[in-house]
């Protein structure tokens, strides 16, 4: 009986062997694995700022975070705006600036996580007014400035915080929103257009030919893209 029983005794040890061989190897990498879980978000840049904290006379309506923009969608968890400090320092310039003409900002668009921008591009995949979502391994390689913490969406409201007439509303994918065309253009919204853009020019910001709400800030291509979640 006892000779009959090592065979078994002995393949059951060699498993047992094996399994514990393979428990130690995961350890050894810092391999954890457990049935369900995701792996943390990737954190946001510790220079991204929320623009109140840096001028809270700046008016926030980032529109993807509601279903007033032309998803007709809920793109954002929160109506946040994070600029790169310095960018958010140069938009502060701006507001001070402008209030001097009894005129403000208000952001539409800030920091962009590149899961949006890939979601934006399936969408509206057109360059000249969705910059193309590249990644490589994981890793984003190409995208919008937004996605950097290095572009804005803006407007003017006078100083009660009313919008002042522009050529169009946001993310008009139109002519219309060119900034070359005048053609039809009312002349209060054209005057208001070219009032926002020398303002923004002058603390280094580029305006986008395509939409004149976007601007790109000072130095963005010293910023890496990010996909960190907002919150």
């Amino acid at each position: 009986m006892r000779r009959r029983g090592r065979p078994r005794d002995r393949r059951a040890l060699a498993s047992l062997a094996l399994l514990a061989g393979a428990v130690l190897a995961g350890c050894g990498t810092g391999t954890i694995w457990r049935s369900g879980k995701q792996p943390p978000p990737p954190p946001m840049p510790t220079d991204l700022v929320d623009i109140t904290t840096v001028d809270p006379t700046i008016l926030v309506e980032m529109r993807y975070a509601t279903a007033n923009n032309f998803t007709g969608q809920v793109i954002y968890p929160v109506g946040k705006c994070y600029l790169r400090r310095d960018i958010a320092d140069h938009l502060h310039k701006v507001q001070q600036s402008l209030q001097q003409r009894g005129l403000g900002l208000k952001v539409w668009d800030c920091y962009r996580p590149f899961s949006v921008q890939e979601k934006l591009w399936a969408i509206k995949p057109d360059t000249r007014y969705v910059a193309r979502p590249v990644e490589h391994d994981g890793i984003p390689v190409e995208g919008s400035k937004h996605n950097r913490g290095a572009a804005v969406d803006v407007t003017l409201v006078d100083s009660s915080g009313t919008e002042e007439p522009m050529p169009t509303d946001f993310d008009d994918f139109s002519e219309r929103a060119h900034r070359n065309v005048l053609r039809g253009t009312n002349k209060k919204a054209l005057r208001n257009m070219r009032i926002l853009e020398v303002a923004m020019v002058r603390e280094g910001f580029e305006p986008l030919p395509t939409e004149w709400w976007h601007f790109d800030g000072p130095g963005w291509d010293k910023y890496a893209l990010s996909n960190a979640p907002l919150r």
